[in-house]
C-alpha cells in the first residue's frame, strides 16, 4: 500500500513517523542503491564523487568495447591484473565519460562502494544507522535507493513479512521496485497471511493513513 510524498526527505520522515506512530518494534534500515543508468544519474555523479564500482561480464554485447574505450582513456582499474569473463573494479568519474552513455547492458557502474552509500569494503546488503540514512538520502539526487524497514505492527498477531519500504525515484511494482525518477513514495506491509484477513482489514481501517490501493507485495 502506497502513500506519494513530493521528495526523498519527506518520504523519508514519512516513513518514520508511520512507523513511530503504529509499531511496536523497528529493525535498522536496509538500504539499496540501484545502479547508475543515466546521463543525469552520471552527471550527479560527476558532480559529487570521485569513483564508482564498475563491474559485468565481457562475454555480453558491447561490453568489451567499452572497457577498451575506458582502458585508452586510462579511466578503469581492475580488482585483477588480468580481469577475466566476468570482472569488477573502480572507474575514475570524468566529464568526458559522459558521451559513453548509455553504457551497454551488461556493464554496471554503481555508487554503493562509495561513502555515504558505502565502502570498499561494505557489501551491498548490509543494514545502516538511522544517521547514515539520512546522509544517503541527502546525497542522493537522481539515482534510486530503496530502504527495506522490518517491523512489528502494533495489533497484529505476527510480524512476518511486516515492514516498511521506502522508494525513492522509484515505485513498487509486482514485488520489485522500478526505477521512476521524481517519484517518492512509502509502501508499507502487513505480511501475506495477514493482509487480506479481516484482523488486516481491521488495521488498515483503523491505522489513519490514507493508502492507495493494495499491491502484490514481499
Amino acid at each position: 500500500m502506497r502513500e506519494s510524498l513530493p521528495d526523498a526527505p519527506s518520504a523519508l520522515t514519512r516513513a518514520r513517523a508511520i512507523m513511530g506512530d503504529l509499531a511496536d518494534w523497528t529493525a535498522h534500515p536496509w538500504p539499496q542503491l540501484e545502479p547508475i543508468t543515466t546521463a543525469e544519474q552520471y552527471a550527479h555523479a560527476l558532480h559529487s564523487f570521485d569513483t564508482a564500482r564498475m563491474y559485468g561480464n565481457q562475454g555480453e554485447p558491447g561490453v568489451g568495447s567499452a572497457l577498451d574505450e575506458l582502458r585508452r582513456r586510462s579511466a578503469v582499474t581492475f580488482d585483477k591484473a588480468k580481469p577475466n569473463s566476468w570482472f569488477a573494479g573502480y572507474v575514475t568519474l570524468r566529464p568526458d565519460l559522459a558521451e559513453l552513455w548509455p553504457l551497454p547492458a551488461g556493464l554496471t557502474l554503481t555508487l554503493d562502494s562509495t561513502r555515504p552509500f558505502g565502502d570498499p569494503y561494505s557489501e551491498p546488503d548490509e543494514n545502516c544507522t538511522e544517521e547514515e540514512l539520512e546522509q544517503m538520502v541527502s546525497a542522493l539526487g537522481p539515482p534510486t535507493l530503496n530502504v527495506r524497514w522490518d517491523c512489528g505492527w502494533r495489533g497484529l498477531p505476527e510480524f512476518k513479512d511486516c515492514g516498511v519500504e521506502l522508494c525513492l525515484n522509484s515505485v513498487w511494482t509486482q514485488q520489485i521496485a522500478e526505477s521512476l525518477p521524481g517519484e517518492f513514495g512509502v509502501w508499507i506491509s502487513l505480511g501475506n497471511r495477514i493482509a487480506s484477513t479481516t484482523v488486516g482489514e481491521n488495521w488498515r481501517r483503523d491505522c489513519g493513513l490514507s493508502l492507495g490501493e493494495p499491491q502484490q507485495g514481499w
